[in-house]
């Protein structure tokens, strides 16, 4: 089941950024004071402009208060996403600093206790002249140095959250936490508190995250969600749930034209099944899978491959070569390409991209060639298997057949793989290449189905201009797997021509 909201969609505001409503189960139940916290440079201000221009759109007056730019720098930062600020006020600290300097008196209390109380009836001044629905103050580390006590923060902070209480106003406070302690005094006021957070790999763009930490009275999608800045303001992908998304799907064999292949397999790839091709480097199994695709696209079916390792140029080259003529089902669209920059790209990034592929292209095989690529995309190897799990849960309720190649390290005798995911592939297919007769041949066998039997023998499989050809099974040969195979009944010394 999808989120439930238990607000009407009226009294939620939308914040203008798809994800980051879908987390929050239909966007901020209205009239609430939030905490948005993170690191300089996260992203704060701009998933702030979003949700003010998103109240623009929808009727609603926005005041900005920054106390840490100038309206120069907010200026700069719309225009950076092409954004037009009609509709949104926005006044500086040294506005309010100018109205303070006007004002000189004597008095008994501390100098920075009666320069917070005035800076905070200047704020109080500027909401009552607006009237705004939506209001963002940017950011609390100023107002925390002026009242230099904590008590006296908050205090300032009940006080502003009693001021907005009789008002219809929705409130987002920005934390830089450039102070250097985790303040939980505006944490335990706020009605919700999200969280923003980068890191930096050894080599790539670094990689942001949301996490949505409290929600008072409300259902929200927990954990943390990839999200990107790009020109037109924060993307955010929420956190793949597969048993959120479930279709009902004929479940069927899909054939892959090559007879002694489909005896292998029990008849074929079922659909809803997650598939590994796995082997040492060019032994076939790109190959394998670009043929699945192009009977896919010859039956009428959608399919979409990612490529982290080629080029879809050069995907369609050496296709060509191997007489897999890809150039028409690229043209009409029934095979798409996408080349991914693992670098650049995050996981969330990556299941989303496949998400809409299946839900809005009708993909009806996925192809990620090759998983070495795909785990270059995960920061942390404890969460590719979770990662990945979602992911081919999902499509597997959605009657995808996915085809995932991983390379081994390794050419002949005990190959290893970069990480053991074969536990999570209803249907593996091993190559190997073996010695024979004074050549490198290749060798293909199915070492397990979960969806139905399968046969246990080990085929020779070659690949010529002509494609992919699978031999009988190598009944004469022992230890074809460990790349030295010996004829079965030859005595100790003696030689015997390998068939």
């Amino acid at each position: 089941m999808s989120l439930q909201k238990e607000l009407k969609p009226t009294d939620r505001c939308r914040t203008g950024i798809a994800g980051l409503d879908d987390i929050l189960g239909g966007g901020l139940p209205r009239n609430r004071l939030y905490l948005v916290q993170g690191d300089p440079g996260v992203g704060k201000t701009t998933m702030a402009m979003q949700i003010l221009l998103q109240g623009v759109k929808d009727g609603e007056k926005g005041l900005y208060i920054t106390l840490s730019e100038t309206q120069h720098e907010i200026q700069q930062v719309a225009d950076s996403h092409g954004w037009d600020l009609t509709g949104i006020e926005l006044f500086e600290l040294s506005a309010v600093q100018e109205h303070l300097h006007g004002e000189s008196e004597s008095t008994f209390f501390h100098p920075s206790e009666v320069e917070l109380n005035r800076t905070f009836n200047a704020l109080v001044e500027q909401v009552d002249r607006v009237g705004p629905q939506r209001v963002v103050f940017d950011s609390l580390s100023e107002m925390r140095m002026l009242a230099e006590t904590a008590l006296r923060y908050r205090r300032q902070i009940l006080q502003l959250k009693q001021f907005f209480a009789g008002r219809e106003c929705t409130v987002l406070f920005l934390d830089d936490r450039t102070s250097g302690t985790h303040d939980l005094q505006v944490e335990s006021i706020a009605h919700g508190v999200i969280c923003l957070s980068r890191t930096t790999p050894e080599y790539g763009v670094g990689r942001r995250q949301v996490n949505v930490l409290k929600l008072r009275g409300s259902a929200f999608r927990e954990g943390s969600h990839d999200l990107i800045l790009r020109r037109g303001g924060m993307v955010i992908f929420p956190r793949l749930i597969a048993s959120e998304h479930h279709v009902e799907f004929k479940r069927e064999s899909f054939s892959c034209g090559i007879p002694p292949l489909d005896k292998l397999l029990g008849g074929g790839l079922d659909r809803g099944t997650s598939n590994m091709f796995m082997g040492p480097p060019g032994s076939g199994k790109s190959t394998l899978a670009i043929k699945f695709a192009q009977l896919a696209a010859e039956r009428g079916e959608n399919v979409v491959a990612f490529l982290f390792d080629e080029s879809a140029e050069l995907l369609a080259h050496r296709a060509k070569n191997l007489g897999m003529n890809l150039g028409p089902h690229l043209e009409s669209g029934r095979i798409r390409v996408q080349q991914i920059d693992p670098a650049e790209a995050s996981a969330g990034e990556l299941t989303h991209i496949i998400r809409r592929a299946v839900e809005d292209d009708g993909a009806r095989m996925v192809i990620i060639d090759s998983i070495n690529g795909y785990l270059n995309a995960v920061p942390e190897l404890r969460y590719l298997n979770l990662q990945l799990h979602e992911l081919l849960a999902y499509l597997n309720q959605q009657g995808v057949i996915t085809i995932m190649v991983l390379a081994q390290q390794g050419l002949l005798g005990n190959m290893q793989s970069p990480v053991d995911l074969t536990y999570l592939a209803d249907t593996v297919i091993l190559l190997r290449y073996f010695e024979a007769k004074g050549a490198v041949r290749q060798a293909l066998s199915v070492v397990k189905k979960r969806s139905g039997n399968h046969e246990r023998t080990i085929r020779e499989m070659s690949i010529t201009a002509r494609g992919i050809e699978v031999g009988e099974p190598l009944q004469e040969l022992h230890g074809v797997l460990t790349g030295v195979p010996t004829v079965l009944g030859t005595p100790a010394g003696a030689t015997r021509e390998l068939p």
